[in-house]
């Protein structure tokens, strides 16, 4: 039964009233004359008037720092749109002025190692990691990097690197050396931080000879901090590996008695993180945020749109290598508890997150539809096995969220909560598409485009669509667009990436339909969407069937069209417990998608694989498995270094190639 549209969830009188969109609301008509009657006339209101809606954010949030003279928004062309330019501010010193009586962070490794940060803990640490940053020589500018997991220490190092105006970089401990060092050797670091190890689904992990083949490849490194996280002789081990320059973490934080750090402020389009493209099929892009955009758009997305406050306790399921860590460690922007969940999800069990989420009673929980379609085809229910009392929200992204995944989530694991699936990505590091807790919840469907984000959907002609899928694009600015690539001197490749298919608009790279109601409806990545007979198909739609139907654990959907002659649409399947494709189930899976979808989304042709190959943040590598399949040599299709399972790719690979 379809049951898409349908709506889920209604917030509660009492919801509504305690949202800090209400209170927004209630400011704007307070302080700034502006009465406006619910979310579809402040949305409106947000893109219409940039400048007054962004410079609201700044007052209504309370940013630390010096707001300057002059407009919120001096110049809106894209790219180039410059924002507060006689501001200053520092992102540390904002995370670290907003809080409660809760910790500022709980950390819980999947072995069930804990720790609990006071605020006042974890302003003395990051205030002895920057003196000890300082005494390395880091200047603001400089790149500090890191290598590790999603542990205390790295909020701590990220926290210490940008109150002292350095940027900060990071990568995941099970990125591999190539890949990490693809992308460091690129802003050339000055400090290297890392880990002696990790751990993940019940195994350890050595990362000290990973982290000296990325040395091997930064000249300008003056010094690398390891971190005992596995075994207390890490620092030892690091000698005897001739490892260069090394320091323990206990030295970096010695002799600093200072209780709060020396916050150094700067412009507000100051560099703040470096972020990456996937790299799936080249080197990864150096994506470069400023501190001004990412404060004013995290505040923003975290207090208004998920409703974080100093009395919510914040996880997200992720790793430091995907954007989600950083807008979770933001959470502090809002004075949340952040908790950080450091291993495997479904280690020993997929009980694992919701009785964590018990035990530090989550208030607001997010994971990617993948983690929440596998609990679902386990048959778990969670609010069976672990009191979710606590949780008010929870959140979604990664890819869309099926309609069947929507009524899960308000089936099994509680029936009076905000599904909020976001749809956004690394490259402005926040959603454009978001949940808010003052709107209905609609199966399939994203609740509204973000509060100033000016979010449309074009034709190939650059045409507006109405309630028809297209491009999704954003036709003005947004703070927290990237600053430039690092290395792009001439701005060349950010034009080419963002602004080269419609002339001053952003184009985003998905397939969108935006309802009548002001609701998004994501359909997949327009570089994956297929093409039948002249009738363009998001991949998302077939991958919702897909994942509802009892024995598939994975499925990935490529068409092997061009414009030049016609293809396959194929379909590969990774079927549960190993089992084998029969042409009975073939033909189940070819009934479903024609009574689900249509007879044009049938596949001609279905292959069991093994697994489906997926970058380490989990995205399927959709482009690069077509352009192997239209006979692509395997180093032109695809850096291996962002895959997470290369051999997955095996199957795809012409014979004479592999």
């Amino acid at each position: 039964m379809d049951i898409a549209g349908r709506r889920l969830w209604t917030p509660s009188p009492q919801r509504v009233r305690a949202a800090g969109v209400t209170a927004y609301l209630d400011w704007l008509a307070t302080e700034r004359d502006r009465k406006l009657s619910g979310a579809t006339a402040l949305w409106q209101w947000s893109v219409d008037d940039l400048d007054g809606f962004w410079d609201s954010i700044w007052d209504f949030c309370a940013v630390e720092g010096e707001r300057g003279d002059g407009p919120a928004l001096a110049d809106a062309r894209m790219p180039g749109a410059q924002w507060f330019p006689t501001a200053r501010v520092n992102y540390a010193e904002n995370a670290l002025t907003r809080h409660g009586p809760a910790p500022a962070v709980i950390a819980v490794r999947e072995d069930s190692t804990t720790a609990v940060v006071s605020w006042d803990e974890l302003r003395r640490e990051v205030a002895a990691a920057a003196a000890g940053l300082r005494r390395l020589g880091v200047r603001p500018g400089d790149r500090v990097c890191a290598v590790l997991p999603n542990c205390v220490h790295a909020v701590v190092a990220m926290l210490a690197t940008t109150s002292v105006g350095a940027v900060w970089s990071c990568c995941s401990p099970d990125f591999g050396p190539s890949a990490i060092a693809d992308r460091f050797a690129q802003i050339t670091p000055t400090v290297l931080i890392g880990v002696d190890g990790y751990t993940y689904g019940g195994k350890s992990f050595d990362t000290l000879g990973a982290l000296g083949g990325v040395a091997d490849r930064l000249p300008d490194l003056r010094a690398m901090v390891v971190i005992p996280y596995l075994a207390a002789d890490a620092v030892e081990r690091a000698h005897k590996a001739h490892l260069p320059a090394v320091i323990s973490w206990a030295d970096l934080l010695a002799g600093c008695d200072d209780q709060v750090p020396a916050f150094h402020r700067v412009p507000f389009d100051s560099p703040l993180w470096i972020l990456y493209s996937s790299g799936s099929t080249g080197r990864p892009k150096p994506i470069v945020q400023g501190h001004g955009g990412i404060l004013l758009e995290h505040l923003k997305s975290l207090v208004l749109h998920l409703d974080l406050g100093p009395d919510d306790r914040f996880l997200w399921v992720t790793s430091t290598g995907w954007m989600m860590w950083n807008l979770l460690v933001s959470g502090l922007l809002a004075g949340a508890t952040v908790v950080l969940f450091d291993g495997s999800p479904k280690f020993p069990d997929l009980g694992t997150l919701w009785r964590l989420a018990e035990a530090v009673r989550i208030t607001c929980l997010g994971a990617s539809p993948g983690l929440l379609a596998a609990c679902e085809r386990s048959g778990i229910v969670p609010r069976e096995i672990a009191d979710l009392s606590a949780i008010r929200t929870i959140g979604s992204t990664g890819s869309p969220l099926s309609s069947a995944g929507y009524a899960w989530v308000y089936d099994a694991v509680g029936s009076d909560l905000m599904l909020s699936s976001i749809s956004g990505g690394t490259d402005m590091c926040t959603a454009v598409a978001a949940g808010l807790p003052t709107l209905a919840v609609h199966a399939g469907e994203i609740s509204m485009r973000g509060l100033g984000c000016a979010v449309s959907t074009f034709d190939g002609d650059g045409k507006e669509l109405v309630d028809e899928i297209g491009e999704l694009v954003l036709t003005a600015p947004m703070p927290s667009m990237p600053l430039f690539f690092w290395g792009d001197d001439d701005g060349s490749l950010l034009r080419a990436s963002y602004f080269s298919t419609y002339h001053g608009v952003w184009r985003h790279g998905d397939w969108a339909r935006i309802t009548p109601t002001g609701s998004v409806i994501i359909y997949g990545r327009s570089d994956a969407t297929l093409n039948r007979g002249g009738v363009r198909l998001g991949t998302a739609e077939f991958y919702q069937v897909l994942d509802s139907i009892p024995g598939v654990a994975d499925s990935m959907i490529i068409d092997t069209s061009t414009a030049e002659r016609p293809g396959e649409l194929v379909l590969y399947v990774v079927l549960e417990d190993s089992g084998t494709l029969t042409d009975s189930f073939i033909s189940t899976l070819l009934t479903t998608i024609r009574r689900e979808l249509s007879p044009r989304h049938v596949p001609d042709r279905v292959e069991q694989i093994s697994a489906i190959p997926r970058t380490y943040n989990g995205k399927k590598l959709e482009v690069p498995v077509r352009r192997l399949l239209l006979g692509a040599a395997l180093e032109q299709a695809v850096s291996l270094g962002m895959v997470a399972n290369p051999e997955a790719l095996l199957p795809f690979i012409p014979p004479a190639a592999s």
